[in-house]
């Protein structure tokens, strides 16, 4: 199905379609670059219908869903362009000077984008819910599930209330025995992992605050959230993993240290030497 014309497809079926459908339709023969970054929920609110109808149109179109309605999409545009890309920017004509140039200016750009997506009170407030946290969870699953054991790593230099489960299974789990007072920070670029959603809802639904990193403002994962923390990285469906995106994930999770760090200085410093030290013999 990938390897599929995503115009020709729509066509064949137009006839098929609602007239709900049709508006979908419509928009992504005019938009096709643009729904490629799109979140479904976005696409919904751009061709004024709900998330289901999307969601319908996809199915009708003998699409498993949303994900896989971009991945045709991309393969789609792709195969338009006039020069073969490797992402947005990236092309097969690139000498490796173009490379280092370009590979630099897209994580410049994330990162700036990231930064200019934040908001003050946001961070303050993720902040203050993890010190007070009695528990912390990072949850991720994929390429994310790396950003989410790396913030652990992170953080548990300067705290012992930090988790992480690295299989889908034991975040679930995890997620069942959360409490209030406890925190789950949910990453997912797209915020439409139904892995990260469910363990988003669970750990809401068992009073936990809910702290999600992603891309989009509007996202699944964003309404089962407390706090919303935006990256800035454009990835399309066949890019995941971007180190762009991970960059800007990476970036929010430095805030957040930093923050908690300058909050709980006296603990963070005492810890710090603590967790240097009794790693110190391992090194030449």
């Amino acid at each position: 199905m990938a390897n599929q014309d995503i115009t020709s497809l729509i066509h064949s079926r137009y006839n098929t379609f609602t007239n709900t459908e049709k508006k979908v339709a419509d928009y992504i023969l005019q938009h096709m670059k643009e729904v490629i970054y799109m979140s479904i929920t976005d696409l919904a609110d751009a061709c004024q219908v709900g998330e289901s109808s999307v969601f319908r149109f996809c199915k009708t179109m003998n699409l498993k869903g949303y994900q896989e309605f971009k991945i045709v999409l991309a393969h789609s545009v792709s195969l338009d362009d006039e020069t073969p890309q490797l992402s947005n920017i990236i092309t097969m004509q690139d000498t490796v000077k173009d490379l280092s140039s370009k590979v630099l200016s897209s994580n410049i750009q994330a990162l700036t984008e990231t930064y200019n997506l934040l908001a003050e009170q946001d961070i303050v407030s993720a902040v203050e819910a993890m010190i007070q946290a009695k528990r912390i969870h990072f949850f991720g699953v994929g390429s994310s599930s790396i950003t989410a054991l790396e913030a652990k790593n992170k953080f548990m230099r300067i705290t012992n209330k930090t988790e992480f489960a690295g299989d889908s299974h034991l975040q679930i789990m995890s997620a069942a025995l959360m409490e209030p007072g406890d925190v789950a920070i949910a990453i997912s670029y797209s915020g439409s992992t139904k892995d990260t959603i469910a363990v988003a809802k669970l750990a809401k639904e068992r009073g936990a605050t809910v702290i999600s990193i992603t891309r989009f403002a509007k996202s699944p994962l964003r309404n089962f959230s407390d706090l919303t923390l935006l990256c800035g990285a454009n990835e399309g469906p066949l890019q995941g993993g971007s180190l762009s995106a991970k960059l800007s994930q990476l970036y929010l999770l430095d805030l957040l240290y930093f923050e908690y760090f300058k909050q709980t200085n006296s603990a963070s410093v005492t810890n710090k030497e603590l967790t240097a030290s009794a790693v110190i013999e391992k090194m030449f």
